[in-house]
C-alpha cells in the first residue's frame, strides 16, 4: 500500500467566491439577529435590517444553487436514499468528500428551509408594541399572531439547534483531521483523486453580483410595502 507521502493530491476549487461570501455573510447576520432579537428596543431596527439582508442572501443562494459553481449547485448534493444509506454504512463515493456529504447536505437544506420560514414569519409578525413586519397588513390578525408566535417562540430555537449541530459537525470533522473551515475561506480542497472544479472566474463573479443586486432590489421593494 502506498504511503501517505506518495499519494498525489489534487488542488480543486470547490467553493466559488460568491458561495463563500454568502456563507460568511449569513453567519454574521445570524449572530446579529440573535443578539438584536434578545436585546430588543432600538436594536430591533437593526434586527429588521439584518432580517431583510438574510432574505436577500437566501434568494441569492436559491438562484446560485441552480447556476453557480459545480459544487455549489443543488444537483451536486441532492443524494438518493440508496446513496445516503451506503454513506452511513461506510461506502462513501469519491464525490462525497468534495462538496457537501450526504449528511452535510441534509443540514444545509434544513437550515435554508428553516431560515426561509423564519424570515417569512418575520415579514408578517407584529408584537403589537413597536415592531411589525412590512407585510403584516396583507394578512389577517390570526395569521399574524401565528407567525409572531412561531417567529419568537419556535423558529429561533430550531435555528439555534441547527447551528449548534452544524458547529458540532465541524468540530467532529476537525477531530477526524478534516478541516471544513479552510476551504470555505480560500475555496480549495486537497483531494486524493481528480475532480471537476467549480467555475470561479471574473465572469461568474460578475454574474453573481448581478443576481444578488436583483435579489436586493426585490427585498427593498418588499420592505417598501410597509404601511
Amino acid at each position: 500500500m502506498p504511503s501517505t507521502a506518495s499519494i498525489h493530491l489534487h488542488k480543486v476549487r470547490v467553493w466559488d467566491l460568491p458561495t463563500r461570501v454568502f456563507h460568511w455573510a449569513l453567519v454574521l447576520c445570524i449572530v446579529g439577529l440573535i443578539i438584536t432579537g434578545n436585546v430588543g428596543g432600538n436594536a430591533m431596527v437593526w434586527h429588521f435590517r439584518m432580517g431583510l439582508t438574510v432574505l436577500a442572501l437566501l434568494l441569492f443562494r436559491l438562484v446560485w444553487g441552480l447556476v453557480g459553481g459545480r459544487w455549489s449547485r443543488f444537483v451536486a448534493f441532492i443524494y438518493s436514499p440508496r446513496s445516503i444509506i451506503n454513506y452511513l454504512k461506510g461506502k462513501a463515493r469519491p464525490e462525497h468528500s468534495v462538496g457537501h456529504t450526504p449528511m452535510g447536505a441534509g443540514s444545509v437544506f434544513a437550515l435554508l428551509a428553516v431560515l426561509l420560514a423564519q424570515v417569512a414569519s418575520g415579514l408578517i409578525s407584529d408584537d403589537e408594541i413597536a415592531s411589525a413586519g412590512p407585510l403584516v397588513r396583507f394578512v389577517s390578525n390570526a395569521t399574524s399572531n401565528l407567525a409572531t408566535n412561531y417567529h419568537t417562540n419556535i423558529g429561533k430555537w430550531i435555528i439555534l439547534a441547527l447551528v449548534v449541530l452544524h458547529i458540532a459537525a465541524i468540530l467532529f470533522y476537525l477531530w477526524r483531521k478534516q478541516n471544513l473551515i479552510k476551504p470555505m475561506l480560500h475555496g480549495d480542497k486537497q483531494l486524493t483523486g481528480a475532480m471537476p472544479a467549480s467555475r470561479d472566474d471574473a465572469a461568474s463573479r460578475a454574474a453573481a453580483l448581478v443576481i444578488f443586486g436583483i435579489c436586493v432590489a426585490f427585498v427593498v421593494w418588499v420592505a417598501s410595502l410597509a404601511a
